[in-house]
């Protein structure tokens, strides 16, 4: 009975909450502005991307299925917003260049990239192939080299730039057993932006990190009530988060008002890696 007590309490938090995120008025302080998102086809990705849109952004979504891709294309096309698709996979380099030559040609411009796409399998480390690792580095990590440099030669001519990378706590602040080859990936974005940042400053160039910890999607959803309860337990601010808390994050990192940061990592995760033992009351 407490379980389901529990999940009520979340559902009811999370209403409550996309209700208050709804509330919010539209700036439009990205107007006239390009960002390309990857990953964009669902979850944290499609909400960065309906929210940049929201505010004025013209939004290149890019994913690896064009079907879901579309779809968001016409949510966000339906609220009278811009976008346009761009089917590639992030771990191809072509593909990349692909992606920002299309937008060079739909825009003449890339102001923002927010790099987001990347995979979770699960596989306990002594059970773990090589292709399996293999696959996951490719994808969350050496993808986050292919997007970035793809744009640097047109963020460069306009000696302006700024790029999020969406990484994780898990990696950077935390482990996360079944999960070695993601938490090596995201822990090697972290050092991957810092060089990065020092090598793209003279462009105005800035490069930053998002790390999200416990957020509602898609792929949640599957784990079942137990697990979410889980999850709950180890956030202070008592709710999981949303994909508009992340977006919100990448935004402000994508502003004018981020215009001295670079190099750096924000943690958006109510406080799940503040306490010193989960066993704790909060």
């Amino acid at each position: 009975m407490m379980k389901y007590t529990i999940c009520l309490a979340v559902l009811v938090l999370q209403t409550t909450f996309t209700w208050a995120q709804e509330e919010r008025k539209s700036t439009k302080r990205f107007e006239g502005q390009v960002v390309i998102v990857t990953g964009a086809s669902k979850g944290i990705g499609r909400g960065i991307a309906e929210l940049f849109a929201r505010e004025g952004a013209q939004v290149v979504l890019v994913a690896r299925e064009e079907a879901p891709l579309r779809l968001v294309k016409e949510a966000i096309e339906n609220r009278g917003e811009k976008a346009i698709c761009v089917q590639a996979d992030v771990s191809n380099p072509q593909d990349m260049e692909r992606l920002a030559m299309a937008t060079m040609k739909a825009y003449g411009k890339i102001d923002v990239l927010c790099h987001n796409a990347g995979i979770y399998p699960q596989a306990r480390l002594e059970n773990m192939t090589l292709e399996e690792w293999q696959n996951v580095i490719n994808v969350n990590l050496t993808g986050t080299f292919l997007a970035v440099k793809a744009c640097i030669p047109t963020m460069k001519n306009q000696r302006h730039g700024k790029i999020v990378v969406i990484s994780s706590i898990s990696g950077p602040q935390t482990g996360l057993p079944g999960h070695s080859h993601y938490t090596a990936s995201k822990g090697g974005i972290a050092g991957f932006i810092k060089t990065a940042a020092v090598e793209l400053a003279k462009y105005d160039i800035l490069i930053n990190a998002v790390e999200p910890g416990n957020i509602i999607t898609e792929g949640l959803e599957t784990m079942g009530p137990e697990y979410k309860d889980n999850m709950l337990r180890a956030v202070p601010l008592g709710r999981l988060g949303t994909p508009e808390d992340i977006g919100y994050a990448v935004m402000f990192l994508s502003s004018h008002e981020s215009a001295y940061i670079t190099g750096q990592s924000l943690i958006v995760d109510g406080g799940q890696t503040l306490p010193e033992s989960h066993f704790s009351e909060y």
